[in-house]
């Protein structure tokens, strides 16, 4: 994932966003998402204060530490499986799996690189979440509010899986980043004449600045 062409609000309200998934693991066993949320986000902002200088020279412990969080909360075959959409049924098991992993550290990456330049004024997460519809599934809503004031929502998409409460999407401003991705793997599958293994070698989603910024309903 690409965030160097991200201004700096909009890139506070992404990696914030998919940050507090790294500090969700100590609630993870919670049967309420809101709970979850609400703590992980009291969590990150405390292993954030005073700590980037020393994240900055010490940057292979916090690629570990991210590795670590990320891959107890996040359920990277399910959102694996959803990026490839109609193309999952078609790879081999050995490609899908393949494919999880370098999306998974694709955003391992990103979230080592960003924890140490993102800015925010505050992260709230908000009351009164809209009941669910099902018992396994669960949204939960919150605003990254940015150092000039504009406030973007964020809305985690969790699943219940095997006991756990897991995150496998993120909604920013309106931005279904999920479905994003999605429609990015689609397109390179039709540039490289649908060959699964080039388009796994090569995976390197992008997020659209201007796109977040003014915010949609994907």
């Amino acid at each position: 994932m690409v965030f160097s062409c991200l201004s700096g609000r909009i890139q506070a309200a992404v990696l914030s966003a998919l940050l507090i998934m790294s500090s969700l693991p100590a609630m993870a066993q919670s049967n309420d998402p809101e709970q979850i949320i609400r703590t992980s986000v009291n969590q990150l902002m405390s292993q954030l204060e005073g700590r980037k200088d020393y994240y900055v020279n010490h940057p292979g412990e916090l690629k570990q530490v991210v590795e670590n969080s990320l891959s107890h909360v996040a359920d990277f075959r399910y959102i694996g499986a959803s990026v490839m959409g109609r193309y999952f049924s078609n790879a081999t098991p050995e490609q899908r799996s393949r494919f999880a992993n370098v999306f998974r550290q694709t955003l391992i990456d990103t979230y080592a690189k960003g924890l140490v330049t993102f800015d925010y004024r505050e992260l709230r997460v908000l009351n009164n979440q809209q009941a669910e519809r099902y018992e396994d599934q669960a949204n939960v809503t919150m605003e990254v509010v940015a150092t000039d004031g504009k406030v973007f929502p964020v809305s985690y998409t969790m699943r219940l899986s095997d006991g756990q409460w897991k995150v496998v999407n993120v909604i920013v401003n309106g931005i279904n980043l999920g479905l994003t991705f999605r429609n990015q793997f689609d397109q390179a599958m039709r540039q490289k004449d649908r060959n699964y293994d080039a388009v796994i070698n090569s995976w390197s989603p992008d997020l659209d600045a201007e796109e977040l910024e003014r915010g949609g309903n994907s």
